[in-house]
């Protein structure tokens, strides 16, 4: 009987970071997911990107868990795989932060990082 290879989802995230993308979705009637992606950008090199997101694209990869819902773009799921997704909430801030192995480094005031692809980033992995 052959067996099925299974793909890890690109990103996981945390019971906060479910609930808080249900909530945000919830505020908005008629959305479908909220959107993650990379741009280029900021001082280390590039920006998360998240939208409120109405259609699914069409090579979006589909991301749900618990009942929420993530639309990831194409060109950012080399730079996410493997990513856990979280919410935080302290004095000053509540926020999405994004744990992710493939990420080598950060601006001092963390609004943009330095990312390499997943095949990239296993790569340095193996060398340290």
């Amino acid at each position: 009987m052959p067996t099925l290879h299974m793909l890890p989802k690109v990103v996981t995230l945390t019971n906060a970071a479910a609930t808080r993308v249900r909530s945000v979705l919830a505020a908005n009637p008629g959305a479908l997911g909220l959107k993650i992606g990379v741009k280029k950008g900021g001082c280390a090199g590039m920006e998360y990107t998240m939208a409120v997101a109405d259609k699914k694209g069409p090579h979006d990869e589909v991301v749900e868990q618990d009942g929420a819902v993530l639309l990831i773009e194409p060109s950012a799921i080399m730079y996410l795989l493997g990513t856990e997704m979280d919410y935080t909430t302290d004095k000053l801030a509540s926020q999405f932060v994004f744990n992710n192995p493939n990420q080598r480094g950060a601006c001092g005031c963390g609004e943009s990082v330095n990312l390499v692809p997943a095949a990239d980033a296993q790569r340095i992995a193996n060398q340290d």
